[in-house]
């Protein structure tokens, strides 16, 4: 019984490898949601957008080995944010846009959360003079449209990956 769990744990590990040397290739990295495990966004879809209301911007090592673009930002409530910036992302927009204290001049955001677990994940940008209700495909087909991420509320794959643990006696 034993050489069973160690076969299937094996190919387990080795499975996880194929599939984690594919995503390294193509330089993809999954951003998954720190709350429940969902797959929120891809590191393609990383697009900058600089903000002049930032507190600080700093480029750091977040995604495998990229250096990426971090902003800082502070609420009216005074909390704190670090965000990365992206085209596109699998959360759920909550309408309508609101175009008052948005960090990015020009843009009305409304909040976004997990899909899965309604985690508050960061906001959806949008152009002031669009509508307040927009149809997903329309966001996510515009060049002018992103969502703004809160770096503490995700988890990169390949960290999780790294969390499960395989039994000493299955290891060689």
């Amino acid at each position: 019984m034993w050489w069973m769990l160690l076969l299937m744990s094996v190919s387990a590990v080795s499975g996880h490898n194929a599939s984690q040397g594919k995503e390294e290739e193509s330089g993809d990295e999954l951003l998954l949601c720190r709350s429940c495990g969902y797959e929120v966004a891809v590191s393609r879809d990383l697009k900058f957008v600089a903000s002049p209301l930032a507190l600080a911007q700093r480029n750091d090592t977040l995604i495998g080995e990229r250096r990426v673009p971090v902003q800082l930002f502070q609420n009216p409530q005074g909390l704190r944010f670090q965000v990365l910036t992206f085209k596109r992302a699998a959360v759920h927009k909550h309408w309508p846009a609101d175009d008052q204290v948005s960090w990015f001049p020009g843009y009305s955001w409304t909040v976004a959360t997990c899909p899965r677990c309604h985690s508050h994940l960061g906001w959806s940008f949008q152009p002031n003079i669009w509508p307040q209700h927009v149809t997903d495909k329309e966001f996510e087909e515009s060049e002018e449209t992103f969502v703004a991420l809160i770096i503490d509320r995700l988890l990169q794959e390949n960290f999780a990956a790294t969390l499960l643990m395989v039994p000493k006696s299955y290891q060689q």
